[in-house]
């Protein structure tokens, strides 16, 4: 059951992250004008919100290749979280120097920290598995 909601979790992180990113690639000022906070960050640069876009692609990619390839999920899994954790951390070091105030903190929470916060735990928990410390049933099994 672990297993199976494990998967589920990274399968809703993968297609979260490319929606997100064909959105950036497709209607970049559309995004930058849609996600809340965005516009007080800087000014609209259509290239760098593209750039993220792919990244976004790249890390749902992964998430979605780590949930059929489980002798690759801790690296695919691990290399998007290490990411997600970076930009989590970057938005609260914005807020430690002053460059933006405490508020942004609870309305980043959902598309920021909390992405990141997931794909850790997903990566430890495909670490555990792999070291056999979290067991599975018969049924868990076959879906390896």
């Amino acid at each position: 059951m672990l297993k199976a909601f494990c998967l589920a979790v990274a399968v809703v992180l993968g297609i979260a992250a490319i929606a997100n990113g064909v959105f950036m690639l497709v209607s970049p000022e559309g995004w930058y004008f849609a996600v809340p906070g965005v516009t007080t960050t800087g000014l609209f640069n259509q290239h760098f919100v593209r750039d993220i876009g792919l990244i976004f692609l790249l890390l749902g990619c992964a998430f979605l290749i780590g949930t059929v390839r489980s002798d690759l999920r801790i690296v695919f899994w691990g290399v998007p979280s290490i990411w997600l954790a970076g930009h989590a951390l970057f938005h609260f070091w914005e807020v430690a120097v002053g460059i933006c105030s405490a508020s942004v903190i609870p309305r980043d929470f959902p598309a920021v920290t909390l992405p990141a916060i997931i794909g850790i735990a997903l990566t430890f928990w495909a670490i555990a598995q792999a070291r056999g410390v979290v067991g599975e049933t018969p049924a868990e099994s076959a879906l390896s």
